[in-house]
């Protein structure tokens, strides 16, 4: 396996911006580094079963993701401008609120995946391109799961940290980040619509 090119792929998919690491960001500076990290274990968890599908149904999937593809692009496209939406018509959360969204974000984190293109295309890419033509086992394929489902939570982690570290000044400008969040959500779905 050529290692570094593994590496450099995928940390510059992991790292850069997607609908995990916008939305680990937003949680952040709503609720706070703490009570985002549950969010972003989601998208570990999301991204390891992603990547643990892509290992042992890859050939499977190479027949049906020309099927499936459209429907799944149209659901996550739908999904992200709704999430879109959602950040620019948010308001100050109240205390109620606040509690059962900090409940979900777990499962917020991991059902992403299922529907962020993004990730799926990042998990067939990397389990055909890397872990496949050079390894053969299923303990192999576990390991490159974990791997990259600890990647995972570390991307969107770093982000949601940017979100706590400038917690007061986001939200001494909440209306404009929350505007550019939800735009580069917008940039995310049209890029997976044009692409």
């Amino acid at each position: 396996m050529p290692v570094f090119s593994f590496l450099v792929f995928i940390t510059i998919t992991s790292f850069t911006p997607g609908p995990n690491n916008f939305m680990a960001m937003v949680f952040a500076k709503q609720h706070g580094l703490s009570k985002t990290l549950p969010f972003c274990l989601g998208v570990g968890i999301g991204f390891f079963m992603i990547i643990t599908l892509s290992s042992f149904f890859n050939i499977i999937m190479q027949n049906i993701i020309p099927i499936i593809k459209l429907p799944l692009t149209i659901f996550g496209v739908g999904y992200m401008l709704y999430l879109a939406f959602k950040i620019v018509t948010s308001k100050e959360q109240d205390a109620n609120n606040e509690v059962e969204e900090k409940r979900n974000l777990f499962f917020v984190g991991t059902f992403l995946q299922f529907i962020n293109p993004k990730g799926i295309l990042f998990g067939i890419t990397v389990v055909a391109t890397y872990i496949l033509p050079y390894y053969s086992s299923y303990i192999s394929y576990l390991l490159f799961s974990l791997l990259l489902g600890f990647v995972g939570i570390i991307s969107t982690f770093s982000w949601a940290l940017c979100g706590s570290v400038f917690q007061k000044l986001l939200q001494q400008h909440r209306q404009i980040f929350n505007i550019i969040m939800a735009l580069l959500l917008v940039y995310s779905a049209i890029s997976i619509v044009v692409h």
